[in-house]
């Protein structure tokens, strides 16, 4: 279930404050960004008393690492799924990641702005940042893979090759790619953008199979 936009369940109910909780956060980080919200209005958005959010988050910040983390969490299984291990071919996987990381950004704007616009300090959170890593660890396996296949003079390391990739893919998405008001208008798809720049990338690297 999503939390990241309107029309989906809010409250507190059942007795599951924290899970109410967190999905206020999703909502008011939709209508406002991460830090346009207070402790309190996430409080009075789920239907609880200010003091209650302190039975399990110390302050919003701590709201706000949580949310990530559950982002990052999906966002791991989203890109894992969708890079299958590279099969048929690790081309053909990256293809397919990079079109999963632009859904996410696309159906998921509020985990995706937790993650990645919260100005949360990294390190603040171990889970937090294990959770990142296992993500990233997914496009880092794609490059390893992508690498193998090139010729072996002047073969890049695998993790510059992750981290331009990253960078391509989360540029497009965070720009055009958005399910939000962030999003700028773009006279193509972004996922046809990010193929062909991923194309581009490659074919300079001496592999585009």
């Amino acid at each position: 279930m999503s939390w990241s936009k309107h029309g989906g369940p809010r409250g507190y109910h059942h007795g599951n404050l924290k899970e109410a909780l967190v999905a206020a956060a999703l909502e008011l980080i939709a209508d406002k960004g991460p830090s346009g919200f207070t402790f309190a209005e996430a409080a009075r958005t789920a239907g609880v008393s200010a003091a209650a959010p302190y039975r399990h988050f110390r302050d919003r910040d701590d709201l706000l690492v949580d949310v990530a983390r559950r982002g990052f969490e999906r966002f791991e299984a989203a890109l894992r799924a969708a890079w299958d291990e590279g099969r048929p071919t690790a081309r053909a996987g990256l293809d397919r990641l990079g079109k999963a990381y632009l859904h996410f950004a696309r159906t998921e704007p509020a985990y995706y702005a937790a993650m990645f616009e919260a100005s949360i300090p990294h390190g603040a959170d171990p889970e937090l940042s294990q959770a990142g890593e296992r993500a990233f660890a997914v496009i880092r396996e794609a490059a390893e893979r992508l690498v193998a296949d090139l010729p072996a003079k002047g073969r890049p390391p695998a993790l510059m090759v992750a981290l331009h990739v990253w960078s391509l893919a989360h540029g497009i998405a965070s720009l055009f790619g958005r399910g939000d008001r962030g999003r700028r208008t773009l006279p193509m798809e972004p996922e046809d953008l990010l193929e062909a720049g991923v194309l581009v990338y490659l074919d300079g690297l001496g592999g585009t199979g």
